[in-house]
């Protein structure tokens, strides 16, 4: 023990503290990484959440309610064994019924509910809706992966070599740029209706159908270009970091530099753009359905769906504001998902 009027050090200052004392003098922050900080801000979007739950409950309900649903798209509730149609199960109103299901209800037997109706060739309306809703889910989201694989491949080649490759390719984006977008996809679309429907007969892509397979050859002619831009401006700003020409100079190439470090480091950018061309995509598949150059009949899509029903508008008006309204559904709630996902994870707008 130290003595008092002494110039002796007291060692018992100098001992190590304990966890107690670390804890009492220090709060630690728990440790985390970037992924996880931006969901923590993501789940702080009230708006972006609401989106995502009902975005997967679309999604979730697209997928299981054709498992149990008692109809399918393409069943003709009138047809008989005799192939002869009973005109009584077409343009049913909803929850209401054909002759023989009237008759079955009559006699005390259980008959399923057409909720939504029938349509002019006596196939149940909600279940139509539903693989409408699933057929347009899967065309905007595997376009979007097309344009994802497109425009990063094209786009970090560009933003890493630069040169003479960056202006080839940058004036084949503008080429692409200064085309009319609509009047191109309209055209390329009907064209290739014609030209892939006898290409595809007997083979495992036949059934997919010309006019989705067109869909996308549209999709990867055309719309990778804005996600191509966007990820040579970030390929642009990354290659001068230290870290790549630390890379460059250990002998790495050019792919190893652009897998490995470039692309991880503007992934969130990446994943944001990819939810929002979702929407487009889907919007887009939508309209070429209600002009006759989407899906084939008879398989359903939203856009299909509202231009089938533009014969019975002034009858059954419902029949137009039911695919309608889950299009703004879907694309609103992705829109506003992205939106979320921007704020959430990009750097530059961080308090």
């Amino acid at each position: 023990m130290k003595k008092k009027f002494t110039m002796h050090v007291n060692v018992d200052s100098f001992l190590p503290a304990t966890d107690e004392e670390k804890s009492y003098i220090v709060q630690m922050r728990p440790s985390s990484t970037f992924f996880k900080d931006g969901i923590k801000r993501l789940w702080k979007n009230k708006v972006a959440v609401v989106s995502f739950f009902i975005i997967l409950f679309i999604v979730i309900s697209s997928i299981v309610i054709p498992f149990f649903w008692p109809y399918s798209y393409n069943d003709m509730l009138g047809m008989t064994q005799g192939k002869s149609m009973d005109s009584s199960y077409e343009n049913l109103k909803p929850f209401q019924y054909g002759t023989t299901e009237q008759a079955k209800i009559d006699a005390g037997e259980k008959v399923f509910p057409h909720i939504f109706g029938t349509d002019s060739a006596g196939r149940d309306y909600f279940i139509r809706v539903v693989y409408g809703t699933r057929i347009s889910l899967a065309v905007g989201f595997f376009a979007s992966i097309i344009v994802l694989i497109i425009g990063m491949t094209i786009g970090s080649i560009a933003g890493y070599f630069g040169g003479v490759v960056d202006l080839i390719i940058m004036r084949i984006v503008d080429i692409i740029y200064s085309l009319p977008d609509m009047l191109l996809v309209i055209l390329l679309a009907s064209v290739m209706k014609q030209t892939l429907a006898p290409a595809l007969e007997g083979t495992a892509l036949a059934r997919i159908g010309s006019n989705i397979i067109s869909l996308f050859i549209v999709f990867a002619l055309l719309y990778w270009v804005s996600m191509s831009r966007l990820i040579r401006g970030q390929i642009l700003s990354l290659r001068e970091q230290e870290y790549v020409l630390a890379s460059r100079a250990a002998g790495a190439k050019g792919r190893w530099v652009i897998t490995k470090h470039l692309l991880p480091n503007c992934i969130s950018v990446v994943i944001i753009s990819t939810a929002l061309q979702i929407p487009n995509a889907i919007f887009t598949e939508s309209y070429l359905s209600f002009l006759g150059l989407g899906v084939n009949a008879p398989m359903p899509s939203l856009g299909s769906l509202a231009s089938d029903a533009l014969n019975g508008l002034s009858s059954y008006p419902y029949r137009m504001i039911i695919p309608a309204v889950v299009i703004s559904l879907i694309v609103l709630s992705l829109n506003l998902f992205g939106d979320g996902l921007r704020d959430a994870f990009d750097p530059k707008l961080r308090t």
